[in-house]
């Protein structure tokens, strides 16, 4: 069926079961039939993020060891994204809306592999020919 990338925060949000999540962004997370993909880029952010004390719940799962991490998002249905040198450079050639080098990777990849994006980030939109589902 679909083919989507969530975005960090829509992942945060995801995990710590946030009922901000739209219904609709929640039910493509949850169908099977839908191939979830979760950006290295994200990963890293998050990673970032957890390091710098920003993000406690992330630093709980980072704690347990990559390979559990990697095992618990297959377990919930979303597969990794790596990055690809496709991805980096097709992130420098984009309008400069969002400053987020992270984030730009991300739509890169989103172009690049036909993916919705499932996001709360309203600024993903601004890039021409990107799907978003708002999460």
């Amino acid at each position: 069926m679909g083919r989507y990338l969530l975005d960090s925060s829509a992942f945060i949000r995801a995990q710590k079961g946030s009922p901000v999540i739209r219904p609709e962004a929640r039910d493509v997370m949850n169908d099977r039939e839908h191939t979830i993909y979760i950006s290295l880029a994200a990963l890293w952010e998050m990673a970032i993020k957890a390091a710098n004390g920003k993000l406690p719940f992330y630093s709980d799962m980072i704690a347990k060891g990559w390979q559990a991490l990697l095992a618990d998002l297959r377990g919930q249905n979303f597969s990794l994204l790596g990055i690809e040198l496709d991805h980096a450079l097709a992130a420098t050639s984009l309008p400069q809306h969002h400053r987020d080098p992270f984030d730009r990777l991300m739509i890169a990849q989103a172009l690049q592999n036909d993916l919705t994006v499932i996001t709360t980030d309203a600024i993903f939109a601004r890039y021409s020919g990107v799907r978003i589902l708002a999460a």
